[in-house]
C-alpha cells in the first residue's frame, strides 16, 4: 500500500473515532428527547418493552422482589420501572445511554457488573427512545412532572 494510501486510510479511520466521540459527546449533552405523548412511539415502546423487559421488570413494571437488595450472585435484581422506583430520578438522556451502553459504561466503572445487557446492536435508538417513552407514559402526573424538572435542570447543567 503507497504512503498515500496508508495515511488516507489512518485519516478516515481517526475521522471515524471522533465522530463516533461526538455523538456519545451529544448524548452526554442531553440531545434524547422521550416522547410519552406521541401514541405512535408509545405504541412501540410497549411492544419493545413486552419483547425485551418484561422478563426482568415485569408486565406491570414493578420489577423483582427485593430489588434494592444484591442476589447470591452479586448482581442487582431489575428494579421497578413505576413511580415506585428510581427510574423516573433520571434526565431522558441519561436513561437512553443505560439502556443503550450499560451502567457500568455509563457510570465510568468497567469492572460494575449487570444482570441488564447493554442494548446497542440489540435495539435501534429509536425504539430505546420508544420504550422509555412508553415507561414514562405509565408514570402519574406528578411523578411525570418532577421527572421533567430533572431533565430540564441536567439539560440546562450541559452534561
Amino acid at each position: 500500500m503507497s504512503r498515500r494510501l496508508a495515511w488516507l486510510a489512518a485519516a478516515a479511520a481517526a475521522a471515524a473515532v471522533v465522530a463516533a466521540a461526538l455523538v456519545l459527546q451529544g448524548r452526554a449533552a442531553g440531545s434524547v428527547t422521550l416522547t410519552p405523548d406521541d401514541a405512535r412511539v408509545v405504541a412501540l415502546g410497549e411492544s419493545v418493552y413486552r419483547t425485551h423487559c418484561a422478563a426482568c421488570h415485569g408486565a406491570r413494571l414493578e420489577g423483582q422482589p427485593h430489588w434494592r437488595e444484591r442476589r447470591p450472585d452479586g448482581l442487582m435484581p431489575a428494579p421497578p420501572h413505576d413511580a415506585t422506583g428510581h427510574t423516573w430520578h433520571h434526565p431522558d438522556d441519561v436513561l437512553f445511554r443505560i439502556t443503550k451502553l450499560g451502567v457500568g459504561k455509563v457510570a465510568r466503572m468497567p469492572e460494575y457488573k449487570s444482570a441488564m445487557p447493554p442494548y446497542d446492536g440489540v435495539l435501534t435508538d429509536a425504539q430505546i427512545v420508544a420504550v422509555l417513552s412508553w415507561i414514562k407514559a405509565q408514570w402519574p402526573p406528578e411523578i411525570r412532572a418532577r421527572q421533567a424538572e430533572i431533565d430540564r435542570r441536567h439539560r440546562e447543567s450541559g452534561r
